[in-house]
C-alpha cells in the first residue's frame, strides 16, 4: 500500500515544537528591544533651533566642553550655555549671519534661546554631573565622540542596567581628571593598572542600590 504521507512528515511534530517554544522568547526579545532605550533613545537627534555643529567648535577649533558648560565640575547639572556665552565670540565672528540671527535677537532682548536638551533623564533617576566629572567618568563615556558630530545625537541608552555596569565596575570607564574633556584620549594597554591607580588616588564607591539612584 502506498504511503499517505511522506517521510519528512516525521518530522513536523519536532519543527512544532521548536517552533513553538521559539516563538514566544522571540516574542518577549522582541518587545524588550523595541521598547528599550537602545531603541527609543540612541540615535535621538532634535533639530535645534541654530545649528550648532560640535564637529567644527570643538573638534576643529578646539573649544573646550567646560567653556559653554561651565558648571559639570561643580553642579549636579550640566548647564545649557547662556547667550552671552555665544556672544563672546559671535559679536564679532560671523556677527551678520542670517543663520545666527536668533542668537543675536536673543542677546538684544534678554529672552533666552530654547535649545532642546539632548541627554534627557527621567526626574525619578537622580544624577549628580560633577560627582561623575570628579571621578574621572570622561565626557565620551556617555555623550560620545562629540568631537565628530555635526548635530548632536544620543549614542547611549543612558538606562538603568547600562548605568549599572559602570557602577559595578568603574575602574575600565575612569580617566585622569585632567583627561575627562579630552575627547582624543584613550587609555594605557594596561587599563588595569591605571584604574587600580586611579582608585588609589581618589577611591570610589558608586551606588548599585535603589536608593543610591531613586531618591
Amino acid at each position: 500500500m502506498a504511503q499517505i504521507f511522506p517521510p519528512w512528515w516525521n518530522k513536523l511534530p519536532i519543527v512544532a515544537a521548536i517552533a513553538g517554544s521559539l516563538g514566544p522568547a522571540l516574542a518577549i526579545a522582541g518587545v524588550w528591544y523595541y521598547f528599550s532605550p537602545w531603541y527609543t533613545d540612541v540615535g535621538y537627534r532634535p533639530v535645534q533651533p541654530v545649528p550648532y555643529s560640535h564637529r567644527l567648535h570643538v573638534g576643529e577649533l578646539g573649544l573646550d566642553c567646560r567653556y559653554c558648560h561651565a558648571s559639570v565640575e561643580t553642579s549636579a547639572v550640566a548647564n545649557i550655555p547662556p547667550t552671552r556665552t555665544c556672544m563672546n565670540c559671535h559679536q564679532t565672528v560671523l556677527k551678520d549671519s542670517a543663520v545666527l540671527a536668533p542668537i543675536r535677537d536673543s542677546a538684544q532682548s534678554g529672552r533666552p534661546m530654547r535649545w532642546i536638551r539632548v541627554h534627557n533623564l527621567p526626574d525619578y533617576a537622580y544624577f549628580h554631573h560633577s560627582a561623575h566629572v570628579t571621578a574621572g567618568i570622561g565626557c565620551v563615556t556617555c555623550h560620545g565622540r562629540i568631537d565628530e558630530m555635526e548635530t548632536v545625537t544620543q549614542m547611549t541608552p543612558l538606562s538603568m542596567s547600562w548605568c549599572l555596569d559602570c557602577h559595578r565596575n568603574p575602574g575600565p570607564n575612569r580617566r585622569p581628571t585632567s583627561e575627562v574633556t579630552n575627547m582624543k584620549w584613550t587609555p594605557p594597554r594596561d587599563v588595569g593598572m591605571l584604574a587600580a591607580q586611579l582608585e588609589r588616588d581618589r577611591p570610589v564607591n558608586p551606588p548599585t542600590d535603589c536608593s543610591g539612584c531613586h531618591r
